[in-house]
């Protein structure tokens, strides 16, 4: 599911609100467009009845690039949205995307919203209202039962998830309960009755917290750094609190240590109707307020990457806005786990988010940083392969490997840009690492065997005795002790097949055994059958194994067993 439609809902959000001759009510910030309420108002009508009395100033959307970008937008103990709107296409229900982004909005406590998206895509619905209940009450009774199907499919599927939610117009306790709302950003169905959704959500959710400081020292997280004609390097940022001055000296998260610079300039883009001529898309200003979208011009940004926090600062206040983006660096970027595996990403949230998701797994993570896999980073999870060969995997999140990087026998690396598909790569590796370590373990036991020695294939009767014999279940290996009837009596000196002399030889053949300490006619004879002599601390290691035994090989321990326990009827228990 690239894109169940998150882009083209927005655009038609901002469309809604130019049909109705409101492009002037809508400012594109950057990353982010902001919807005044007057335009809400305008958008919803008679859905908002007048009972409500709105206090919010509007609704700012933040259009996140791509799947993960939403990660990016978190601040210490959260997200910086207040309200989440997960879009999905109601067609194809929850894909494991949206499982993920619903895991990781739950971790930072943000109420959502679902968008029910492609409405319009259900065969034979048509658009007869412009208010959705009344819409969807007009079409065909096998369109709505269909819609109904739809919708009770993520019903279930959150409902397994431990969230409770409904169609949106039966929600009887928001604070309870998830809306979902069926809409259509191509017919703008069911955006009006969205947008009443988030502003009751708002209200109710937000009211004491929704208190903006719009003056003070200004917080944001950087969105992208990019480079910008003319500016060169350039950082987009959410200010979620406070306000942003040209010129204020700020603070940004760094890998290394927080970067301080100053606000060169500050740019928005042009109003639409202004952007169409002109050469340049932005224009400066001389302050911004929370919460927007800006574009920062400022020296001294090479090292800045996605993700991480900003704030600004005066002399007075330096010192504490050091340690809090210190802090709040430090609670994702973990270097001295004592065991686990080692994880990168590209920017701050998306590392938090998939920490985050191990740790629901109870994978533990030894060191977690951000960029490009390096060499150093090789190099540590080798280090830790002895002590646990299934724990030295590099995972990185939508980064890339340093060139230099060449094959590494025991360090396994896995990336993505889907975060659920690397950590389901990491726990099919492990299986698999863990099950060929059990395996070679086997081979360090007394493995069942059960032999049999051939009629008139005797070919020396002692010192050592030499005998054709049958192997009729397991696998033989020179050294292994044999035994009759639950007695020891020889070992297996060499085995000779195809007059080669050879280590080891399984089922279904015939060889040519030297047998110390024993001689045909006495303590053996022809047709007699012997088996591998298994120790009691064997036994019981390979009954832990037995899943990499053949069924003949679980019969012949079987017997074994049977056989020591006439003497000690608790051997290998």
């Amino acid at each position: 599911h690239v894109d169940h439609g998150k882009t083209k809902l927005l655009d038609r959000i901002r469309g809604t609100a130019t049909q109705i001759g409101e492009s002037g009510g809508i400012t594109q910030a950057i990353g982010a467009s902001i919807i005044p309420l007057d335009t809400v108002k305008k958008i919803c009508g008679s859905l908002l009845g007048n009972k409500i009395s709105l206090t919010l100033p509007g609704l700012l959307f933040i259009d996140t690039p791509g799947h993960a970008a939403f990660t990016t937008l978190r601040k210490r103990g959260g997200s910086i949205s207040d309200i989440a709107i997960l879009v999905v296409d109601i067609n194809e229900g929850l894909m494991p995307q949206s499982l993920e982004s619903i895991d990781i909005l739950k971790n930072s406590k943000t109420p959502f919203v679902i968008a029910a998206n492609k409405i319009d895509l259900v065969p034979q619905y048509r658009q007869a209202d412009k208010f959705l209940v009344k819409n969807l009450s007009v079409q065909d009774p096998f369109v709505q039962e269909k819609i109904e199907t739809k919708i009770y499919e993520i019903v279930g599927k959150l409902s397994e998830m431990g969230i409770n939610s409904e169609r949106f117009d039966r929600v009887e306790e928001y604070t309870k309960q998830v809306a979902i709302v069926p809409v259509s950003a191509i017919t703008g169905d069911g955006i009006p009755e969205l947008l009443m959704v988030l502003v009751g959500l708002a209200q109710k959710y937000l009211e004491n917290s929704l208190r903006l400081h719009v003056s003070g020292g200004a917080k944001g997280t950087v969105l992208e750094v990019k480079e910008t004609v003319g500016l060169g390097k350039t950082l987009d940022v959410i200010v979620y609190d406070g306000l942003l001055k040209k010129n204020d000296k700020i603070i940004i998260g760094g890998l290394e240590k927080p970067i301080k610079t100053r606000v060169k300039a500050l740019l928005v883009p042009l109003p639409l109707k202004e952007m169409r001529d002109k050469k340049t898309k932005f224009m400066g200003v001389n302050e911004v307020v929370a919460a927007t979208g800006v574009k920062i011009s400022a020296p001294d940004i090479d090292e800045v990457i996605a993700g991480m926090p900003l704030q600004s600062y005066t002399e007075d206040t330096k010192e504490e806005v050091m340690k809090e983006i210190k802090a709040e660096i430090g609670e994702v970027i973990i270097e001295t786990g004592s065991s686990g595996i080692i994880i990168k990403a590209d920017t701050l949230g998306s590392l938090e988010a998939l920490t985050f998701l191990l740790k629901e797994k109870n994978i533990p993570v030894r060191k977690a940083g951000i960029g490009k896999i390096s060499k150093k980073d090789v190099a540590d999870a080798e280090s830790g392969h002895e002590k646990s060969p299934t724990e030295s995997v590099i995972l990185g999140f939508n980064v890339q490997r340093d060139a230099e990087i060449s094959g590494n026998e025991k360090v396994k690396i896995i990336t993505g840009d889907i975060i659920y598909r690397i950590i389901g790569e990491l726990e099919e590796w492990q299986k698999q690492q863990e099950e060929i370590m059990e395996a070679r373990a086997l081979d360090n036991l007394v493995r069942p065997c059960k032999i049999q020695i051939l009629k008139g294939f005797v070919f020396r009767q002692s010192n050592p005795a030499i005998v054709g014999v049958d192997i009729l279940e397991g696998k033989l290996v020179t050294g292994t002790a044999l035994m009759k009837s639950g007695a020891g009596i020889t070992t297996v000196k060499e085995i000779q097949h195809e007059k080669e002399n050879i280590k080891s030889i399984t089922k279904g053949k015939q060889a040519a055994l030297s047998l110390d300490k024993v001689t045909v006619g006495r303590q053996i004879k022809e047709g007699d059958i012997l088996y591998s002599s298994i120790p009691q601390e064997d036994f019981r290691e390979i009954k832990k194994l037995a899943k990499y035994l053949s069924n003949g090989e679980i019969e012949v321990l079987k017997e074994v067993a049977e056989m020591m326990r006439k003497d000690n009827p608790v051997w290998g228990v």
